[in-house]
């Protein structure tokens, strides 16, 4: 993969190129997330992962496990985001919640751009900003949301087994999941990183906003 710069401006031109979705997001509650690009640093501390032996500067995306504490999704893998704020733009909720979930403040000029909304089952419209950490060697969980925070390897997203696509009864879709070490990430998280990896890196047209979610993320 390209590094630094290099890789800075082709994701931010693939992005700009980028023909999004316009969902009716009418009675949906309005989130968003930061699929953060960074240096891969001391490595990702997953089974069946390798990790760096020193600093990496390869890049990585940072995912979080959320905290067992809270009502919603508790252990579940997540991007940093949440809820926008009357007045906010999804850009600036990604922001706000790098920095209020793993302690990253980032100017605005950091964000590349937007990948496509996606919509739960849950009731959420998911605005998903791509946004550029360079080392970002100061990460910070916050307890209340946060029980470990992860920087996964971009290589470990171009897998040849990646996506894992699983039927579910009464849909029409499948389930997707992303593999990583010897476990995976599930929709939406999960087809969020894939497109992520098929238009940023890949520089393929691919739309994920179709696939299912598996039942435990539908509450």
């Amino acid at each position: 993969m390209q590094r630094d710069d290099a890789l800075r401006a082709l994701v931010s031109s693939r992005l700009s190129a980028w023909p999004l979705l316009a969902p009716d997001t009418t009675g949906l509650k309005l989130a968003a997330v930061a699929l953060t690009l960074a240096d891969e640093g001391t490595g990702a501390k997953l089974r069946g992962l390798r990790q760096a032996r020193g600093w990496s500067t390869d890049p990585a995306l940072i995912l979080t496990r959320r905290a067992k504490t809270l009502s919603g999704h508790a252990g579940q893998w997540a991007l940093p985001g949440g809820r926008i704020d009357a007045g906010e733009t999804p850009e600036e909720t990604a922001l706000r919640e790098l920095e209020e979930e793993v302690g990253l403040a980032l100017p605005p000029e950091a964000v590349l751009g937007r990948l496509d909304p996606f919509v739960t089952r849950s009731g959420y419209a998911i605005q998903p900003v791509v946004v550029w950490a360079g080392e970002a060697r100061a990460l910070k969980p916050n307890p209340a949301e946060v029980a470990s925070i992860h920087r996964i390897p971009v290589r470990e997203f171009l897998r040849d087994d990646a996506p894992i696509l699983e039927p579910l009864e009464g849909s029409e879709h499948p389930v997707l999941k992303m593999p990583v070490g010897d476990n995976w990430i599930a929709a939406p998280t999960a087809a969020m990183i894939y497109q992520f990896r098929e238009v940023c890196v890949l520089g393929r047209p691919t739309r994920v906003a179709h696939y299912e979610q598996p039942k435990f993320a539908w509450k």
